[in-house]
């Protein structure tokens, strides 16, 4: 009769080249494979030896945690863990470790040369840190908020953030085989320590949360990821390695403002650089700043909800004959029409709300064409990036367009903070579904980062705006005419018009002009207004009497 651990390594031989079975002690009780052909060695100089001589010495953090994690979850896959071979060369193997109680609590190492993993061993999966094997992104704060929240009917848990000051840069110094080790050291000593042996995340550069039992001993934690950091570090001084808890009261928040609260949060804790600030005070704050987010939350979901904000209009003109050609539409809170709504719309992104917003401003500026309709102004509504990839908005938006088929001749689309856009192909199908439908579509920020190419070659859209502060730069660089010449030229290569942003000053205006910008907004020709004929009546004409026409 065949017994249950004959079955198992049998399993494991379809997967692995080595199988080592330890004891609670890492004590070697039985290997099998190839080992003599990749460790030059055979079964009977590990068995009864501590399996940890023979692991590459700064990857006995590594394993040391790798187990603690199989410990808790039963099975860990896929990490590449070094060992020694018989002359004192290194073997990189991709690693799987396995805990089945019915089998004595023993753990089973298996082992093998390669495995369908990425590049840097860690197998593919979508939510997750490809270095660090942690989960990355708002997976990571869902799955923290559903954890806390499920604590209060049982076992109670805590959520620890971790900060590991020029942790990238410290990695980076690393040849590329040792920073991968130890990323994923550092990413499974985390796991091994979180309440499930999976609830660990990456929040940013150095910076980490783990969900844990409540009573974790954090300077323990604290301790293993500077010794993984020392044993890499040529002057054995590794990093300083500093932890706080969060103090969490979730018993009167859902599930669902408190996620929005902690990404909130959590960007805070994410944007803080350098090692001067305190991750511990950052800890003891959290619960007043999730309690302000939340309340936040409630009061925006108001304003939004009744559409309790208002609409200031601010002109695109034509740059040589100072026609309006639209009005762009913004938003103002507390009719206060000179006050910036950016902590607003800030705050709308980083929780999550940005989407619920943008639709509530699409259709107050679709009423507000009804009630003009008879007076031939065009808008251009404002779409943030992180909602151009969202099915619910899409979906929302496109009922309201087609409602009213006569819109495409008055509405326009802008797509801001596309920095934030997260999958340009996806975005690309929503931009096309507006063209389809007659309506145009503009980049805006356009100059701002690196990646502004890339969005052009990418999404086809009718207009771009150029960013005020690359049009001022421009202006005061010495190449910086011929360079803005070049891209207006591009530009109409692809058919594709432009607006220049920030247009302040008679300079700026004649400036933008010689170099081919076809469209202009700025505070030169007024401030947002809630009246839009007002900037007819105001208009300085003079700043377009002696253009060439």
């Amino acid at each position: 009769m065949t017994s249950d651990r004959e079955r198992f390594v049998a399993f494991a031989f379809c997967w692995a080249d080595i199988l080592i079975e330890l004891d609670q002690n890492k004590k070697v009780l039985f290997a099998v494979g190839a080992l003599n052909p990749l460790m030059g060695y055979g079964p009977e100089k590990l068995i009864g030896r501590n399996f940890m001589d023979v692991v590459s010495p700064k990857d006995k953090v590594l394993l040391d945690q790798l187990l603690e994690v199989t410990a808790r979850k039963g099975r860990i896959d896929n990490l590449s863990v070094r060992l020694v071979g018989d002359k004192g060369t290194t073997l990189p193997l991709i690693t799987a470790g396995y805990m089945l109680p019915d089998l004595k609590d023993h753990y089973f190492i298996a082992m093998r040369t390669s495995a369908k993993v990425d590049a840097k061993g860690q197998a593919e999966t979508k939510d997750r840190d490809k270095n660090t094997g942690l989960m990355a992104g708002d997976s990571f704060t869902e799955l923290a908020a559903k954890k806390l929240k499920d604590s209060e009917g049982g076992k109670p848990v805590e959520m620890t953030l971790v900060n590991l000051p020029n942790f990238q840069s410290f990695a980076d110094s690393l040849p590329p085989d040792e920073k991968q080790v130890l990323l994923n050291t550092v990413g499974t000593t985390l796991r091994a320590n979180s309440v499930d042996g999976d609830s660990a995340g990456e929040i940013g550069d150095g910076k980490f949360g783990v969900v844990h039992d409540k009573g974790l001993d954090v300077k323990a934690l604290e301790s293993k990821i500077a010794e993984a950091t020392r044993a890499f570090d040529p002057t054995g001084k590794g990093i300083d390695v500093q932890a706080g808890t969060l103090d969490v009261d979730v018993g009167s928040i859902s599930e669902e403002d408190l996620t929005k609260g902690l990404v909130y949060t959590i960007n805070h804790f994410k944007d803080q650089a350098g090692a001067k600030f305190n991750v511990k005070d950052i800890a003891k704050n959290m619960n007043n700043l999730v309690k302000e987010a939340v309340n936040s939350l409630k009061t925006f979901r108001s304003l939004v909800g009744v559409s309790d904000f208002q609409v200031a209009f601010h002109p695109i003109l034509d740059v040589r004959t100072g026609a309006v050609h639209h009005y762009e539409a913004l938003v103002r809170f507390g009719g206060n029409f000179e006050q910036s709504p950016y902590k607003y719309i800030s705050f709308a992104e980083e929780t999550g709300l940005i989407n619920e917003f943008d639709i509530a401003m699409a259709r107050k500026c679709v009423e507000w064409l009804r009630k003009h309709k008879g007076d031939k102004v065009s808008l251009a509504v404002n779409i943030s990036g992180m909602s151009v990839d969202n099915p619910q908005y899409a979906k929302e938006l496109h009922a309201l367009l087609d409602a009213d088929t006569w819109l495409r001749n008055f509405l326009v689309f802008e797509i801001t903070e596309s920095a934030r856009v997260a999958d340009l192909k996806k975005a690309n199908t929503f931009v096309q579904s507006l063209r389809s439908r007659g309506f145009h579509v503009c980049l805006d920020d356009f100059g701002a980062g690196a990646a502004s190419f890339q969005y052009l070659s990418v999404l086809e859209v009718d207009v771009v705006k150029l960013d005020g502060s690359a049009v001022k730069n421009a202006q005061s660089a010495p190449k910086g005419r011929a360079f803005l010449k070049a891209l207006t030229t591009l530009c109409k290569t692809m058919e594709v018009e432009t607006i220049a942003e920030m247009v302040d000053s008679k300079e700026t205006l004649e400036f933008v002009r010689d170099c081919g910008v076809e469209y202009v907004q700025g505070f030169l020709f007024g401030k947002p207004d809630p009246d839009p004929w007002q900037f007819i009546k105001k208009l300085d004409r003079r700043l377009f009497a002696d253009t060439k026409r």
